[in-house]
């Protein structure tokens, strides 16, 4: 059976799932609290499901309703990424670029190479949307990007997968950590150190388990995280080292953080991906040019 549902109400429910409350999605919709509250009632009655609960006069979303709204999300953001390109259409605008990357990657190579072609080009516009390397995979058969940014392995017969650059994993902790003092960091010297990992899935996680396979040793890893900068942060804070990449690293570097080599040498391949089934444009391929020279610099930095 075939539902209509109206995409004002679904609005609403965006608006009020990332909001919390019926007062930030009428703020968000630039509506009246009654206006969110009528949406949301007629977005009921067309689904033919309860998506709120009425607890001392607050909506508390249903079980339902969170399901329904990881589908309504993507749906919204690829209406959004419609009417984006419609008014560029319309405008004749041919200079945009769609950019699907890992949060890191737009500090440590998207802001440079940017600003160098928004110098360049006046003209050039950009939207960026940032995913982790998982997310990458799962995401890149639906979505609509130019250009993305990630790190190998990766297979898929829609992309053209052209390398971008190579770059070493790195030891990451506190000023005052005992290992600060040394100028590279061994595999061997973080035997029985607490370390903060990233997740099991991740290739950061399975290199660094496969060194230690490799003299013989079990990691002793007190916190893990699927997110390298929050490693990085939180062996900056002096809850472990963290083994991190290069870029990451660099990107979460603050006050009171060092950087050391690490050995043996990690190295992780970072790739552009195209999708094969739309052209690329001049613009395109300038900014995949500034953001490999970009890299190529960083990556030849020696952590210090």
């Amino acid at each position: 059976m075939v539902i209509d549902v109206n995409v004002k109400g679904l609005e609403a429910l965006r608006a009020f799932m990332e909001g919390g409350s019926l007062n930030e999605a009428a703020q968000r919709l630039h509506r009246t609290q009654p206006q969110v509250s009528r949406l949301l009632a007629a977005l009921e009655e067309e689904v033919g499901f309860p998506l709120f609960n009425r607890e001392k006069r607050r909506l508390v979303p249903t079980a339902e309703a969170r399901e329904l709204y990881a589908h309504v999300e993507y749906a919204l953001y690829r209406l959004d990424e419609l009417k984006l390109a419609a008014a560029r259409v319309r405008a004749q605008q041919r200079r945009h670029v769609r950019i699907l990357t890992a949060p890191h990657v737009t500090d440590a190579l998207l802001a440079e190479a940017m600003a160098v072609l928004t110098e360049e080009d006046p003209g050039f516009t950009a939207s960026i949307d940032s995913r982790s390397r998982l997310d990458i995979e799962l995401w890149v058969g639906k979505e609509q990007f130019d250009l993305g940014i990630t790190v190998l392995p990766l297979d898929s017969d829609a992309l053209d997968i052209e390398p971008m650059v190579t770059i070493r994993a790195v030891a990451v902790m506190r000023e005052d950590h005992p290992l600060a003092a040394k100028k590279t960091v061994q595999i061997e010297d973080l035997i029985d150190l607490p370390l903060v990992a990233n997740a099991p899935r991740t290739v950061m996680r399975q290199r660094i388990e496969a060194a230690f396979r490799n003299i013989g040793v079990k990691p002793r890893i007190r916190l893990e995280t699927p997110n390298g900068l929050v490693a990085c942060e939180l062996a900056g804070r002096g809850l472990g080292l963290a083994v991190a990449d290069g870029f990451v690293a660099r990107s979460s570097l603050k006050p009171g953080m060092v950087i050391r080599p690490f050995e043996p040498a990690i190295e992780l391949t970072y790739v552009f991906i195209f999708p094969k089934w739309q052209a690329r444009t001049q613009i395109v391929n300038r900014l995949a040019t500034l953001i490999r020279e970009a890299a190529e610099r960083q990556a030849n930095q020696r952590p210090s």
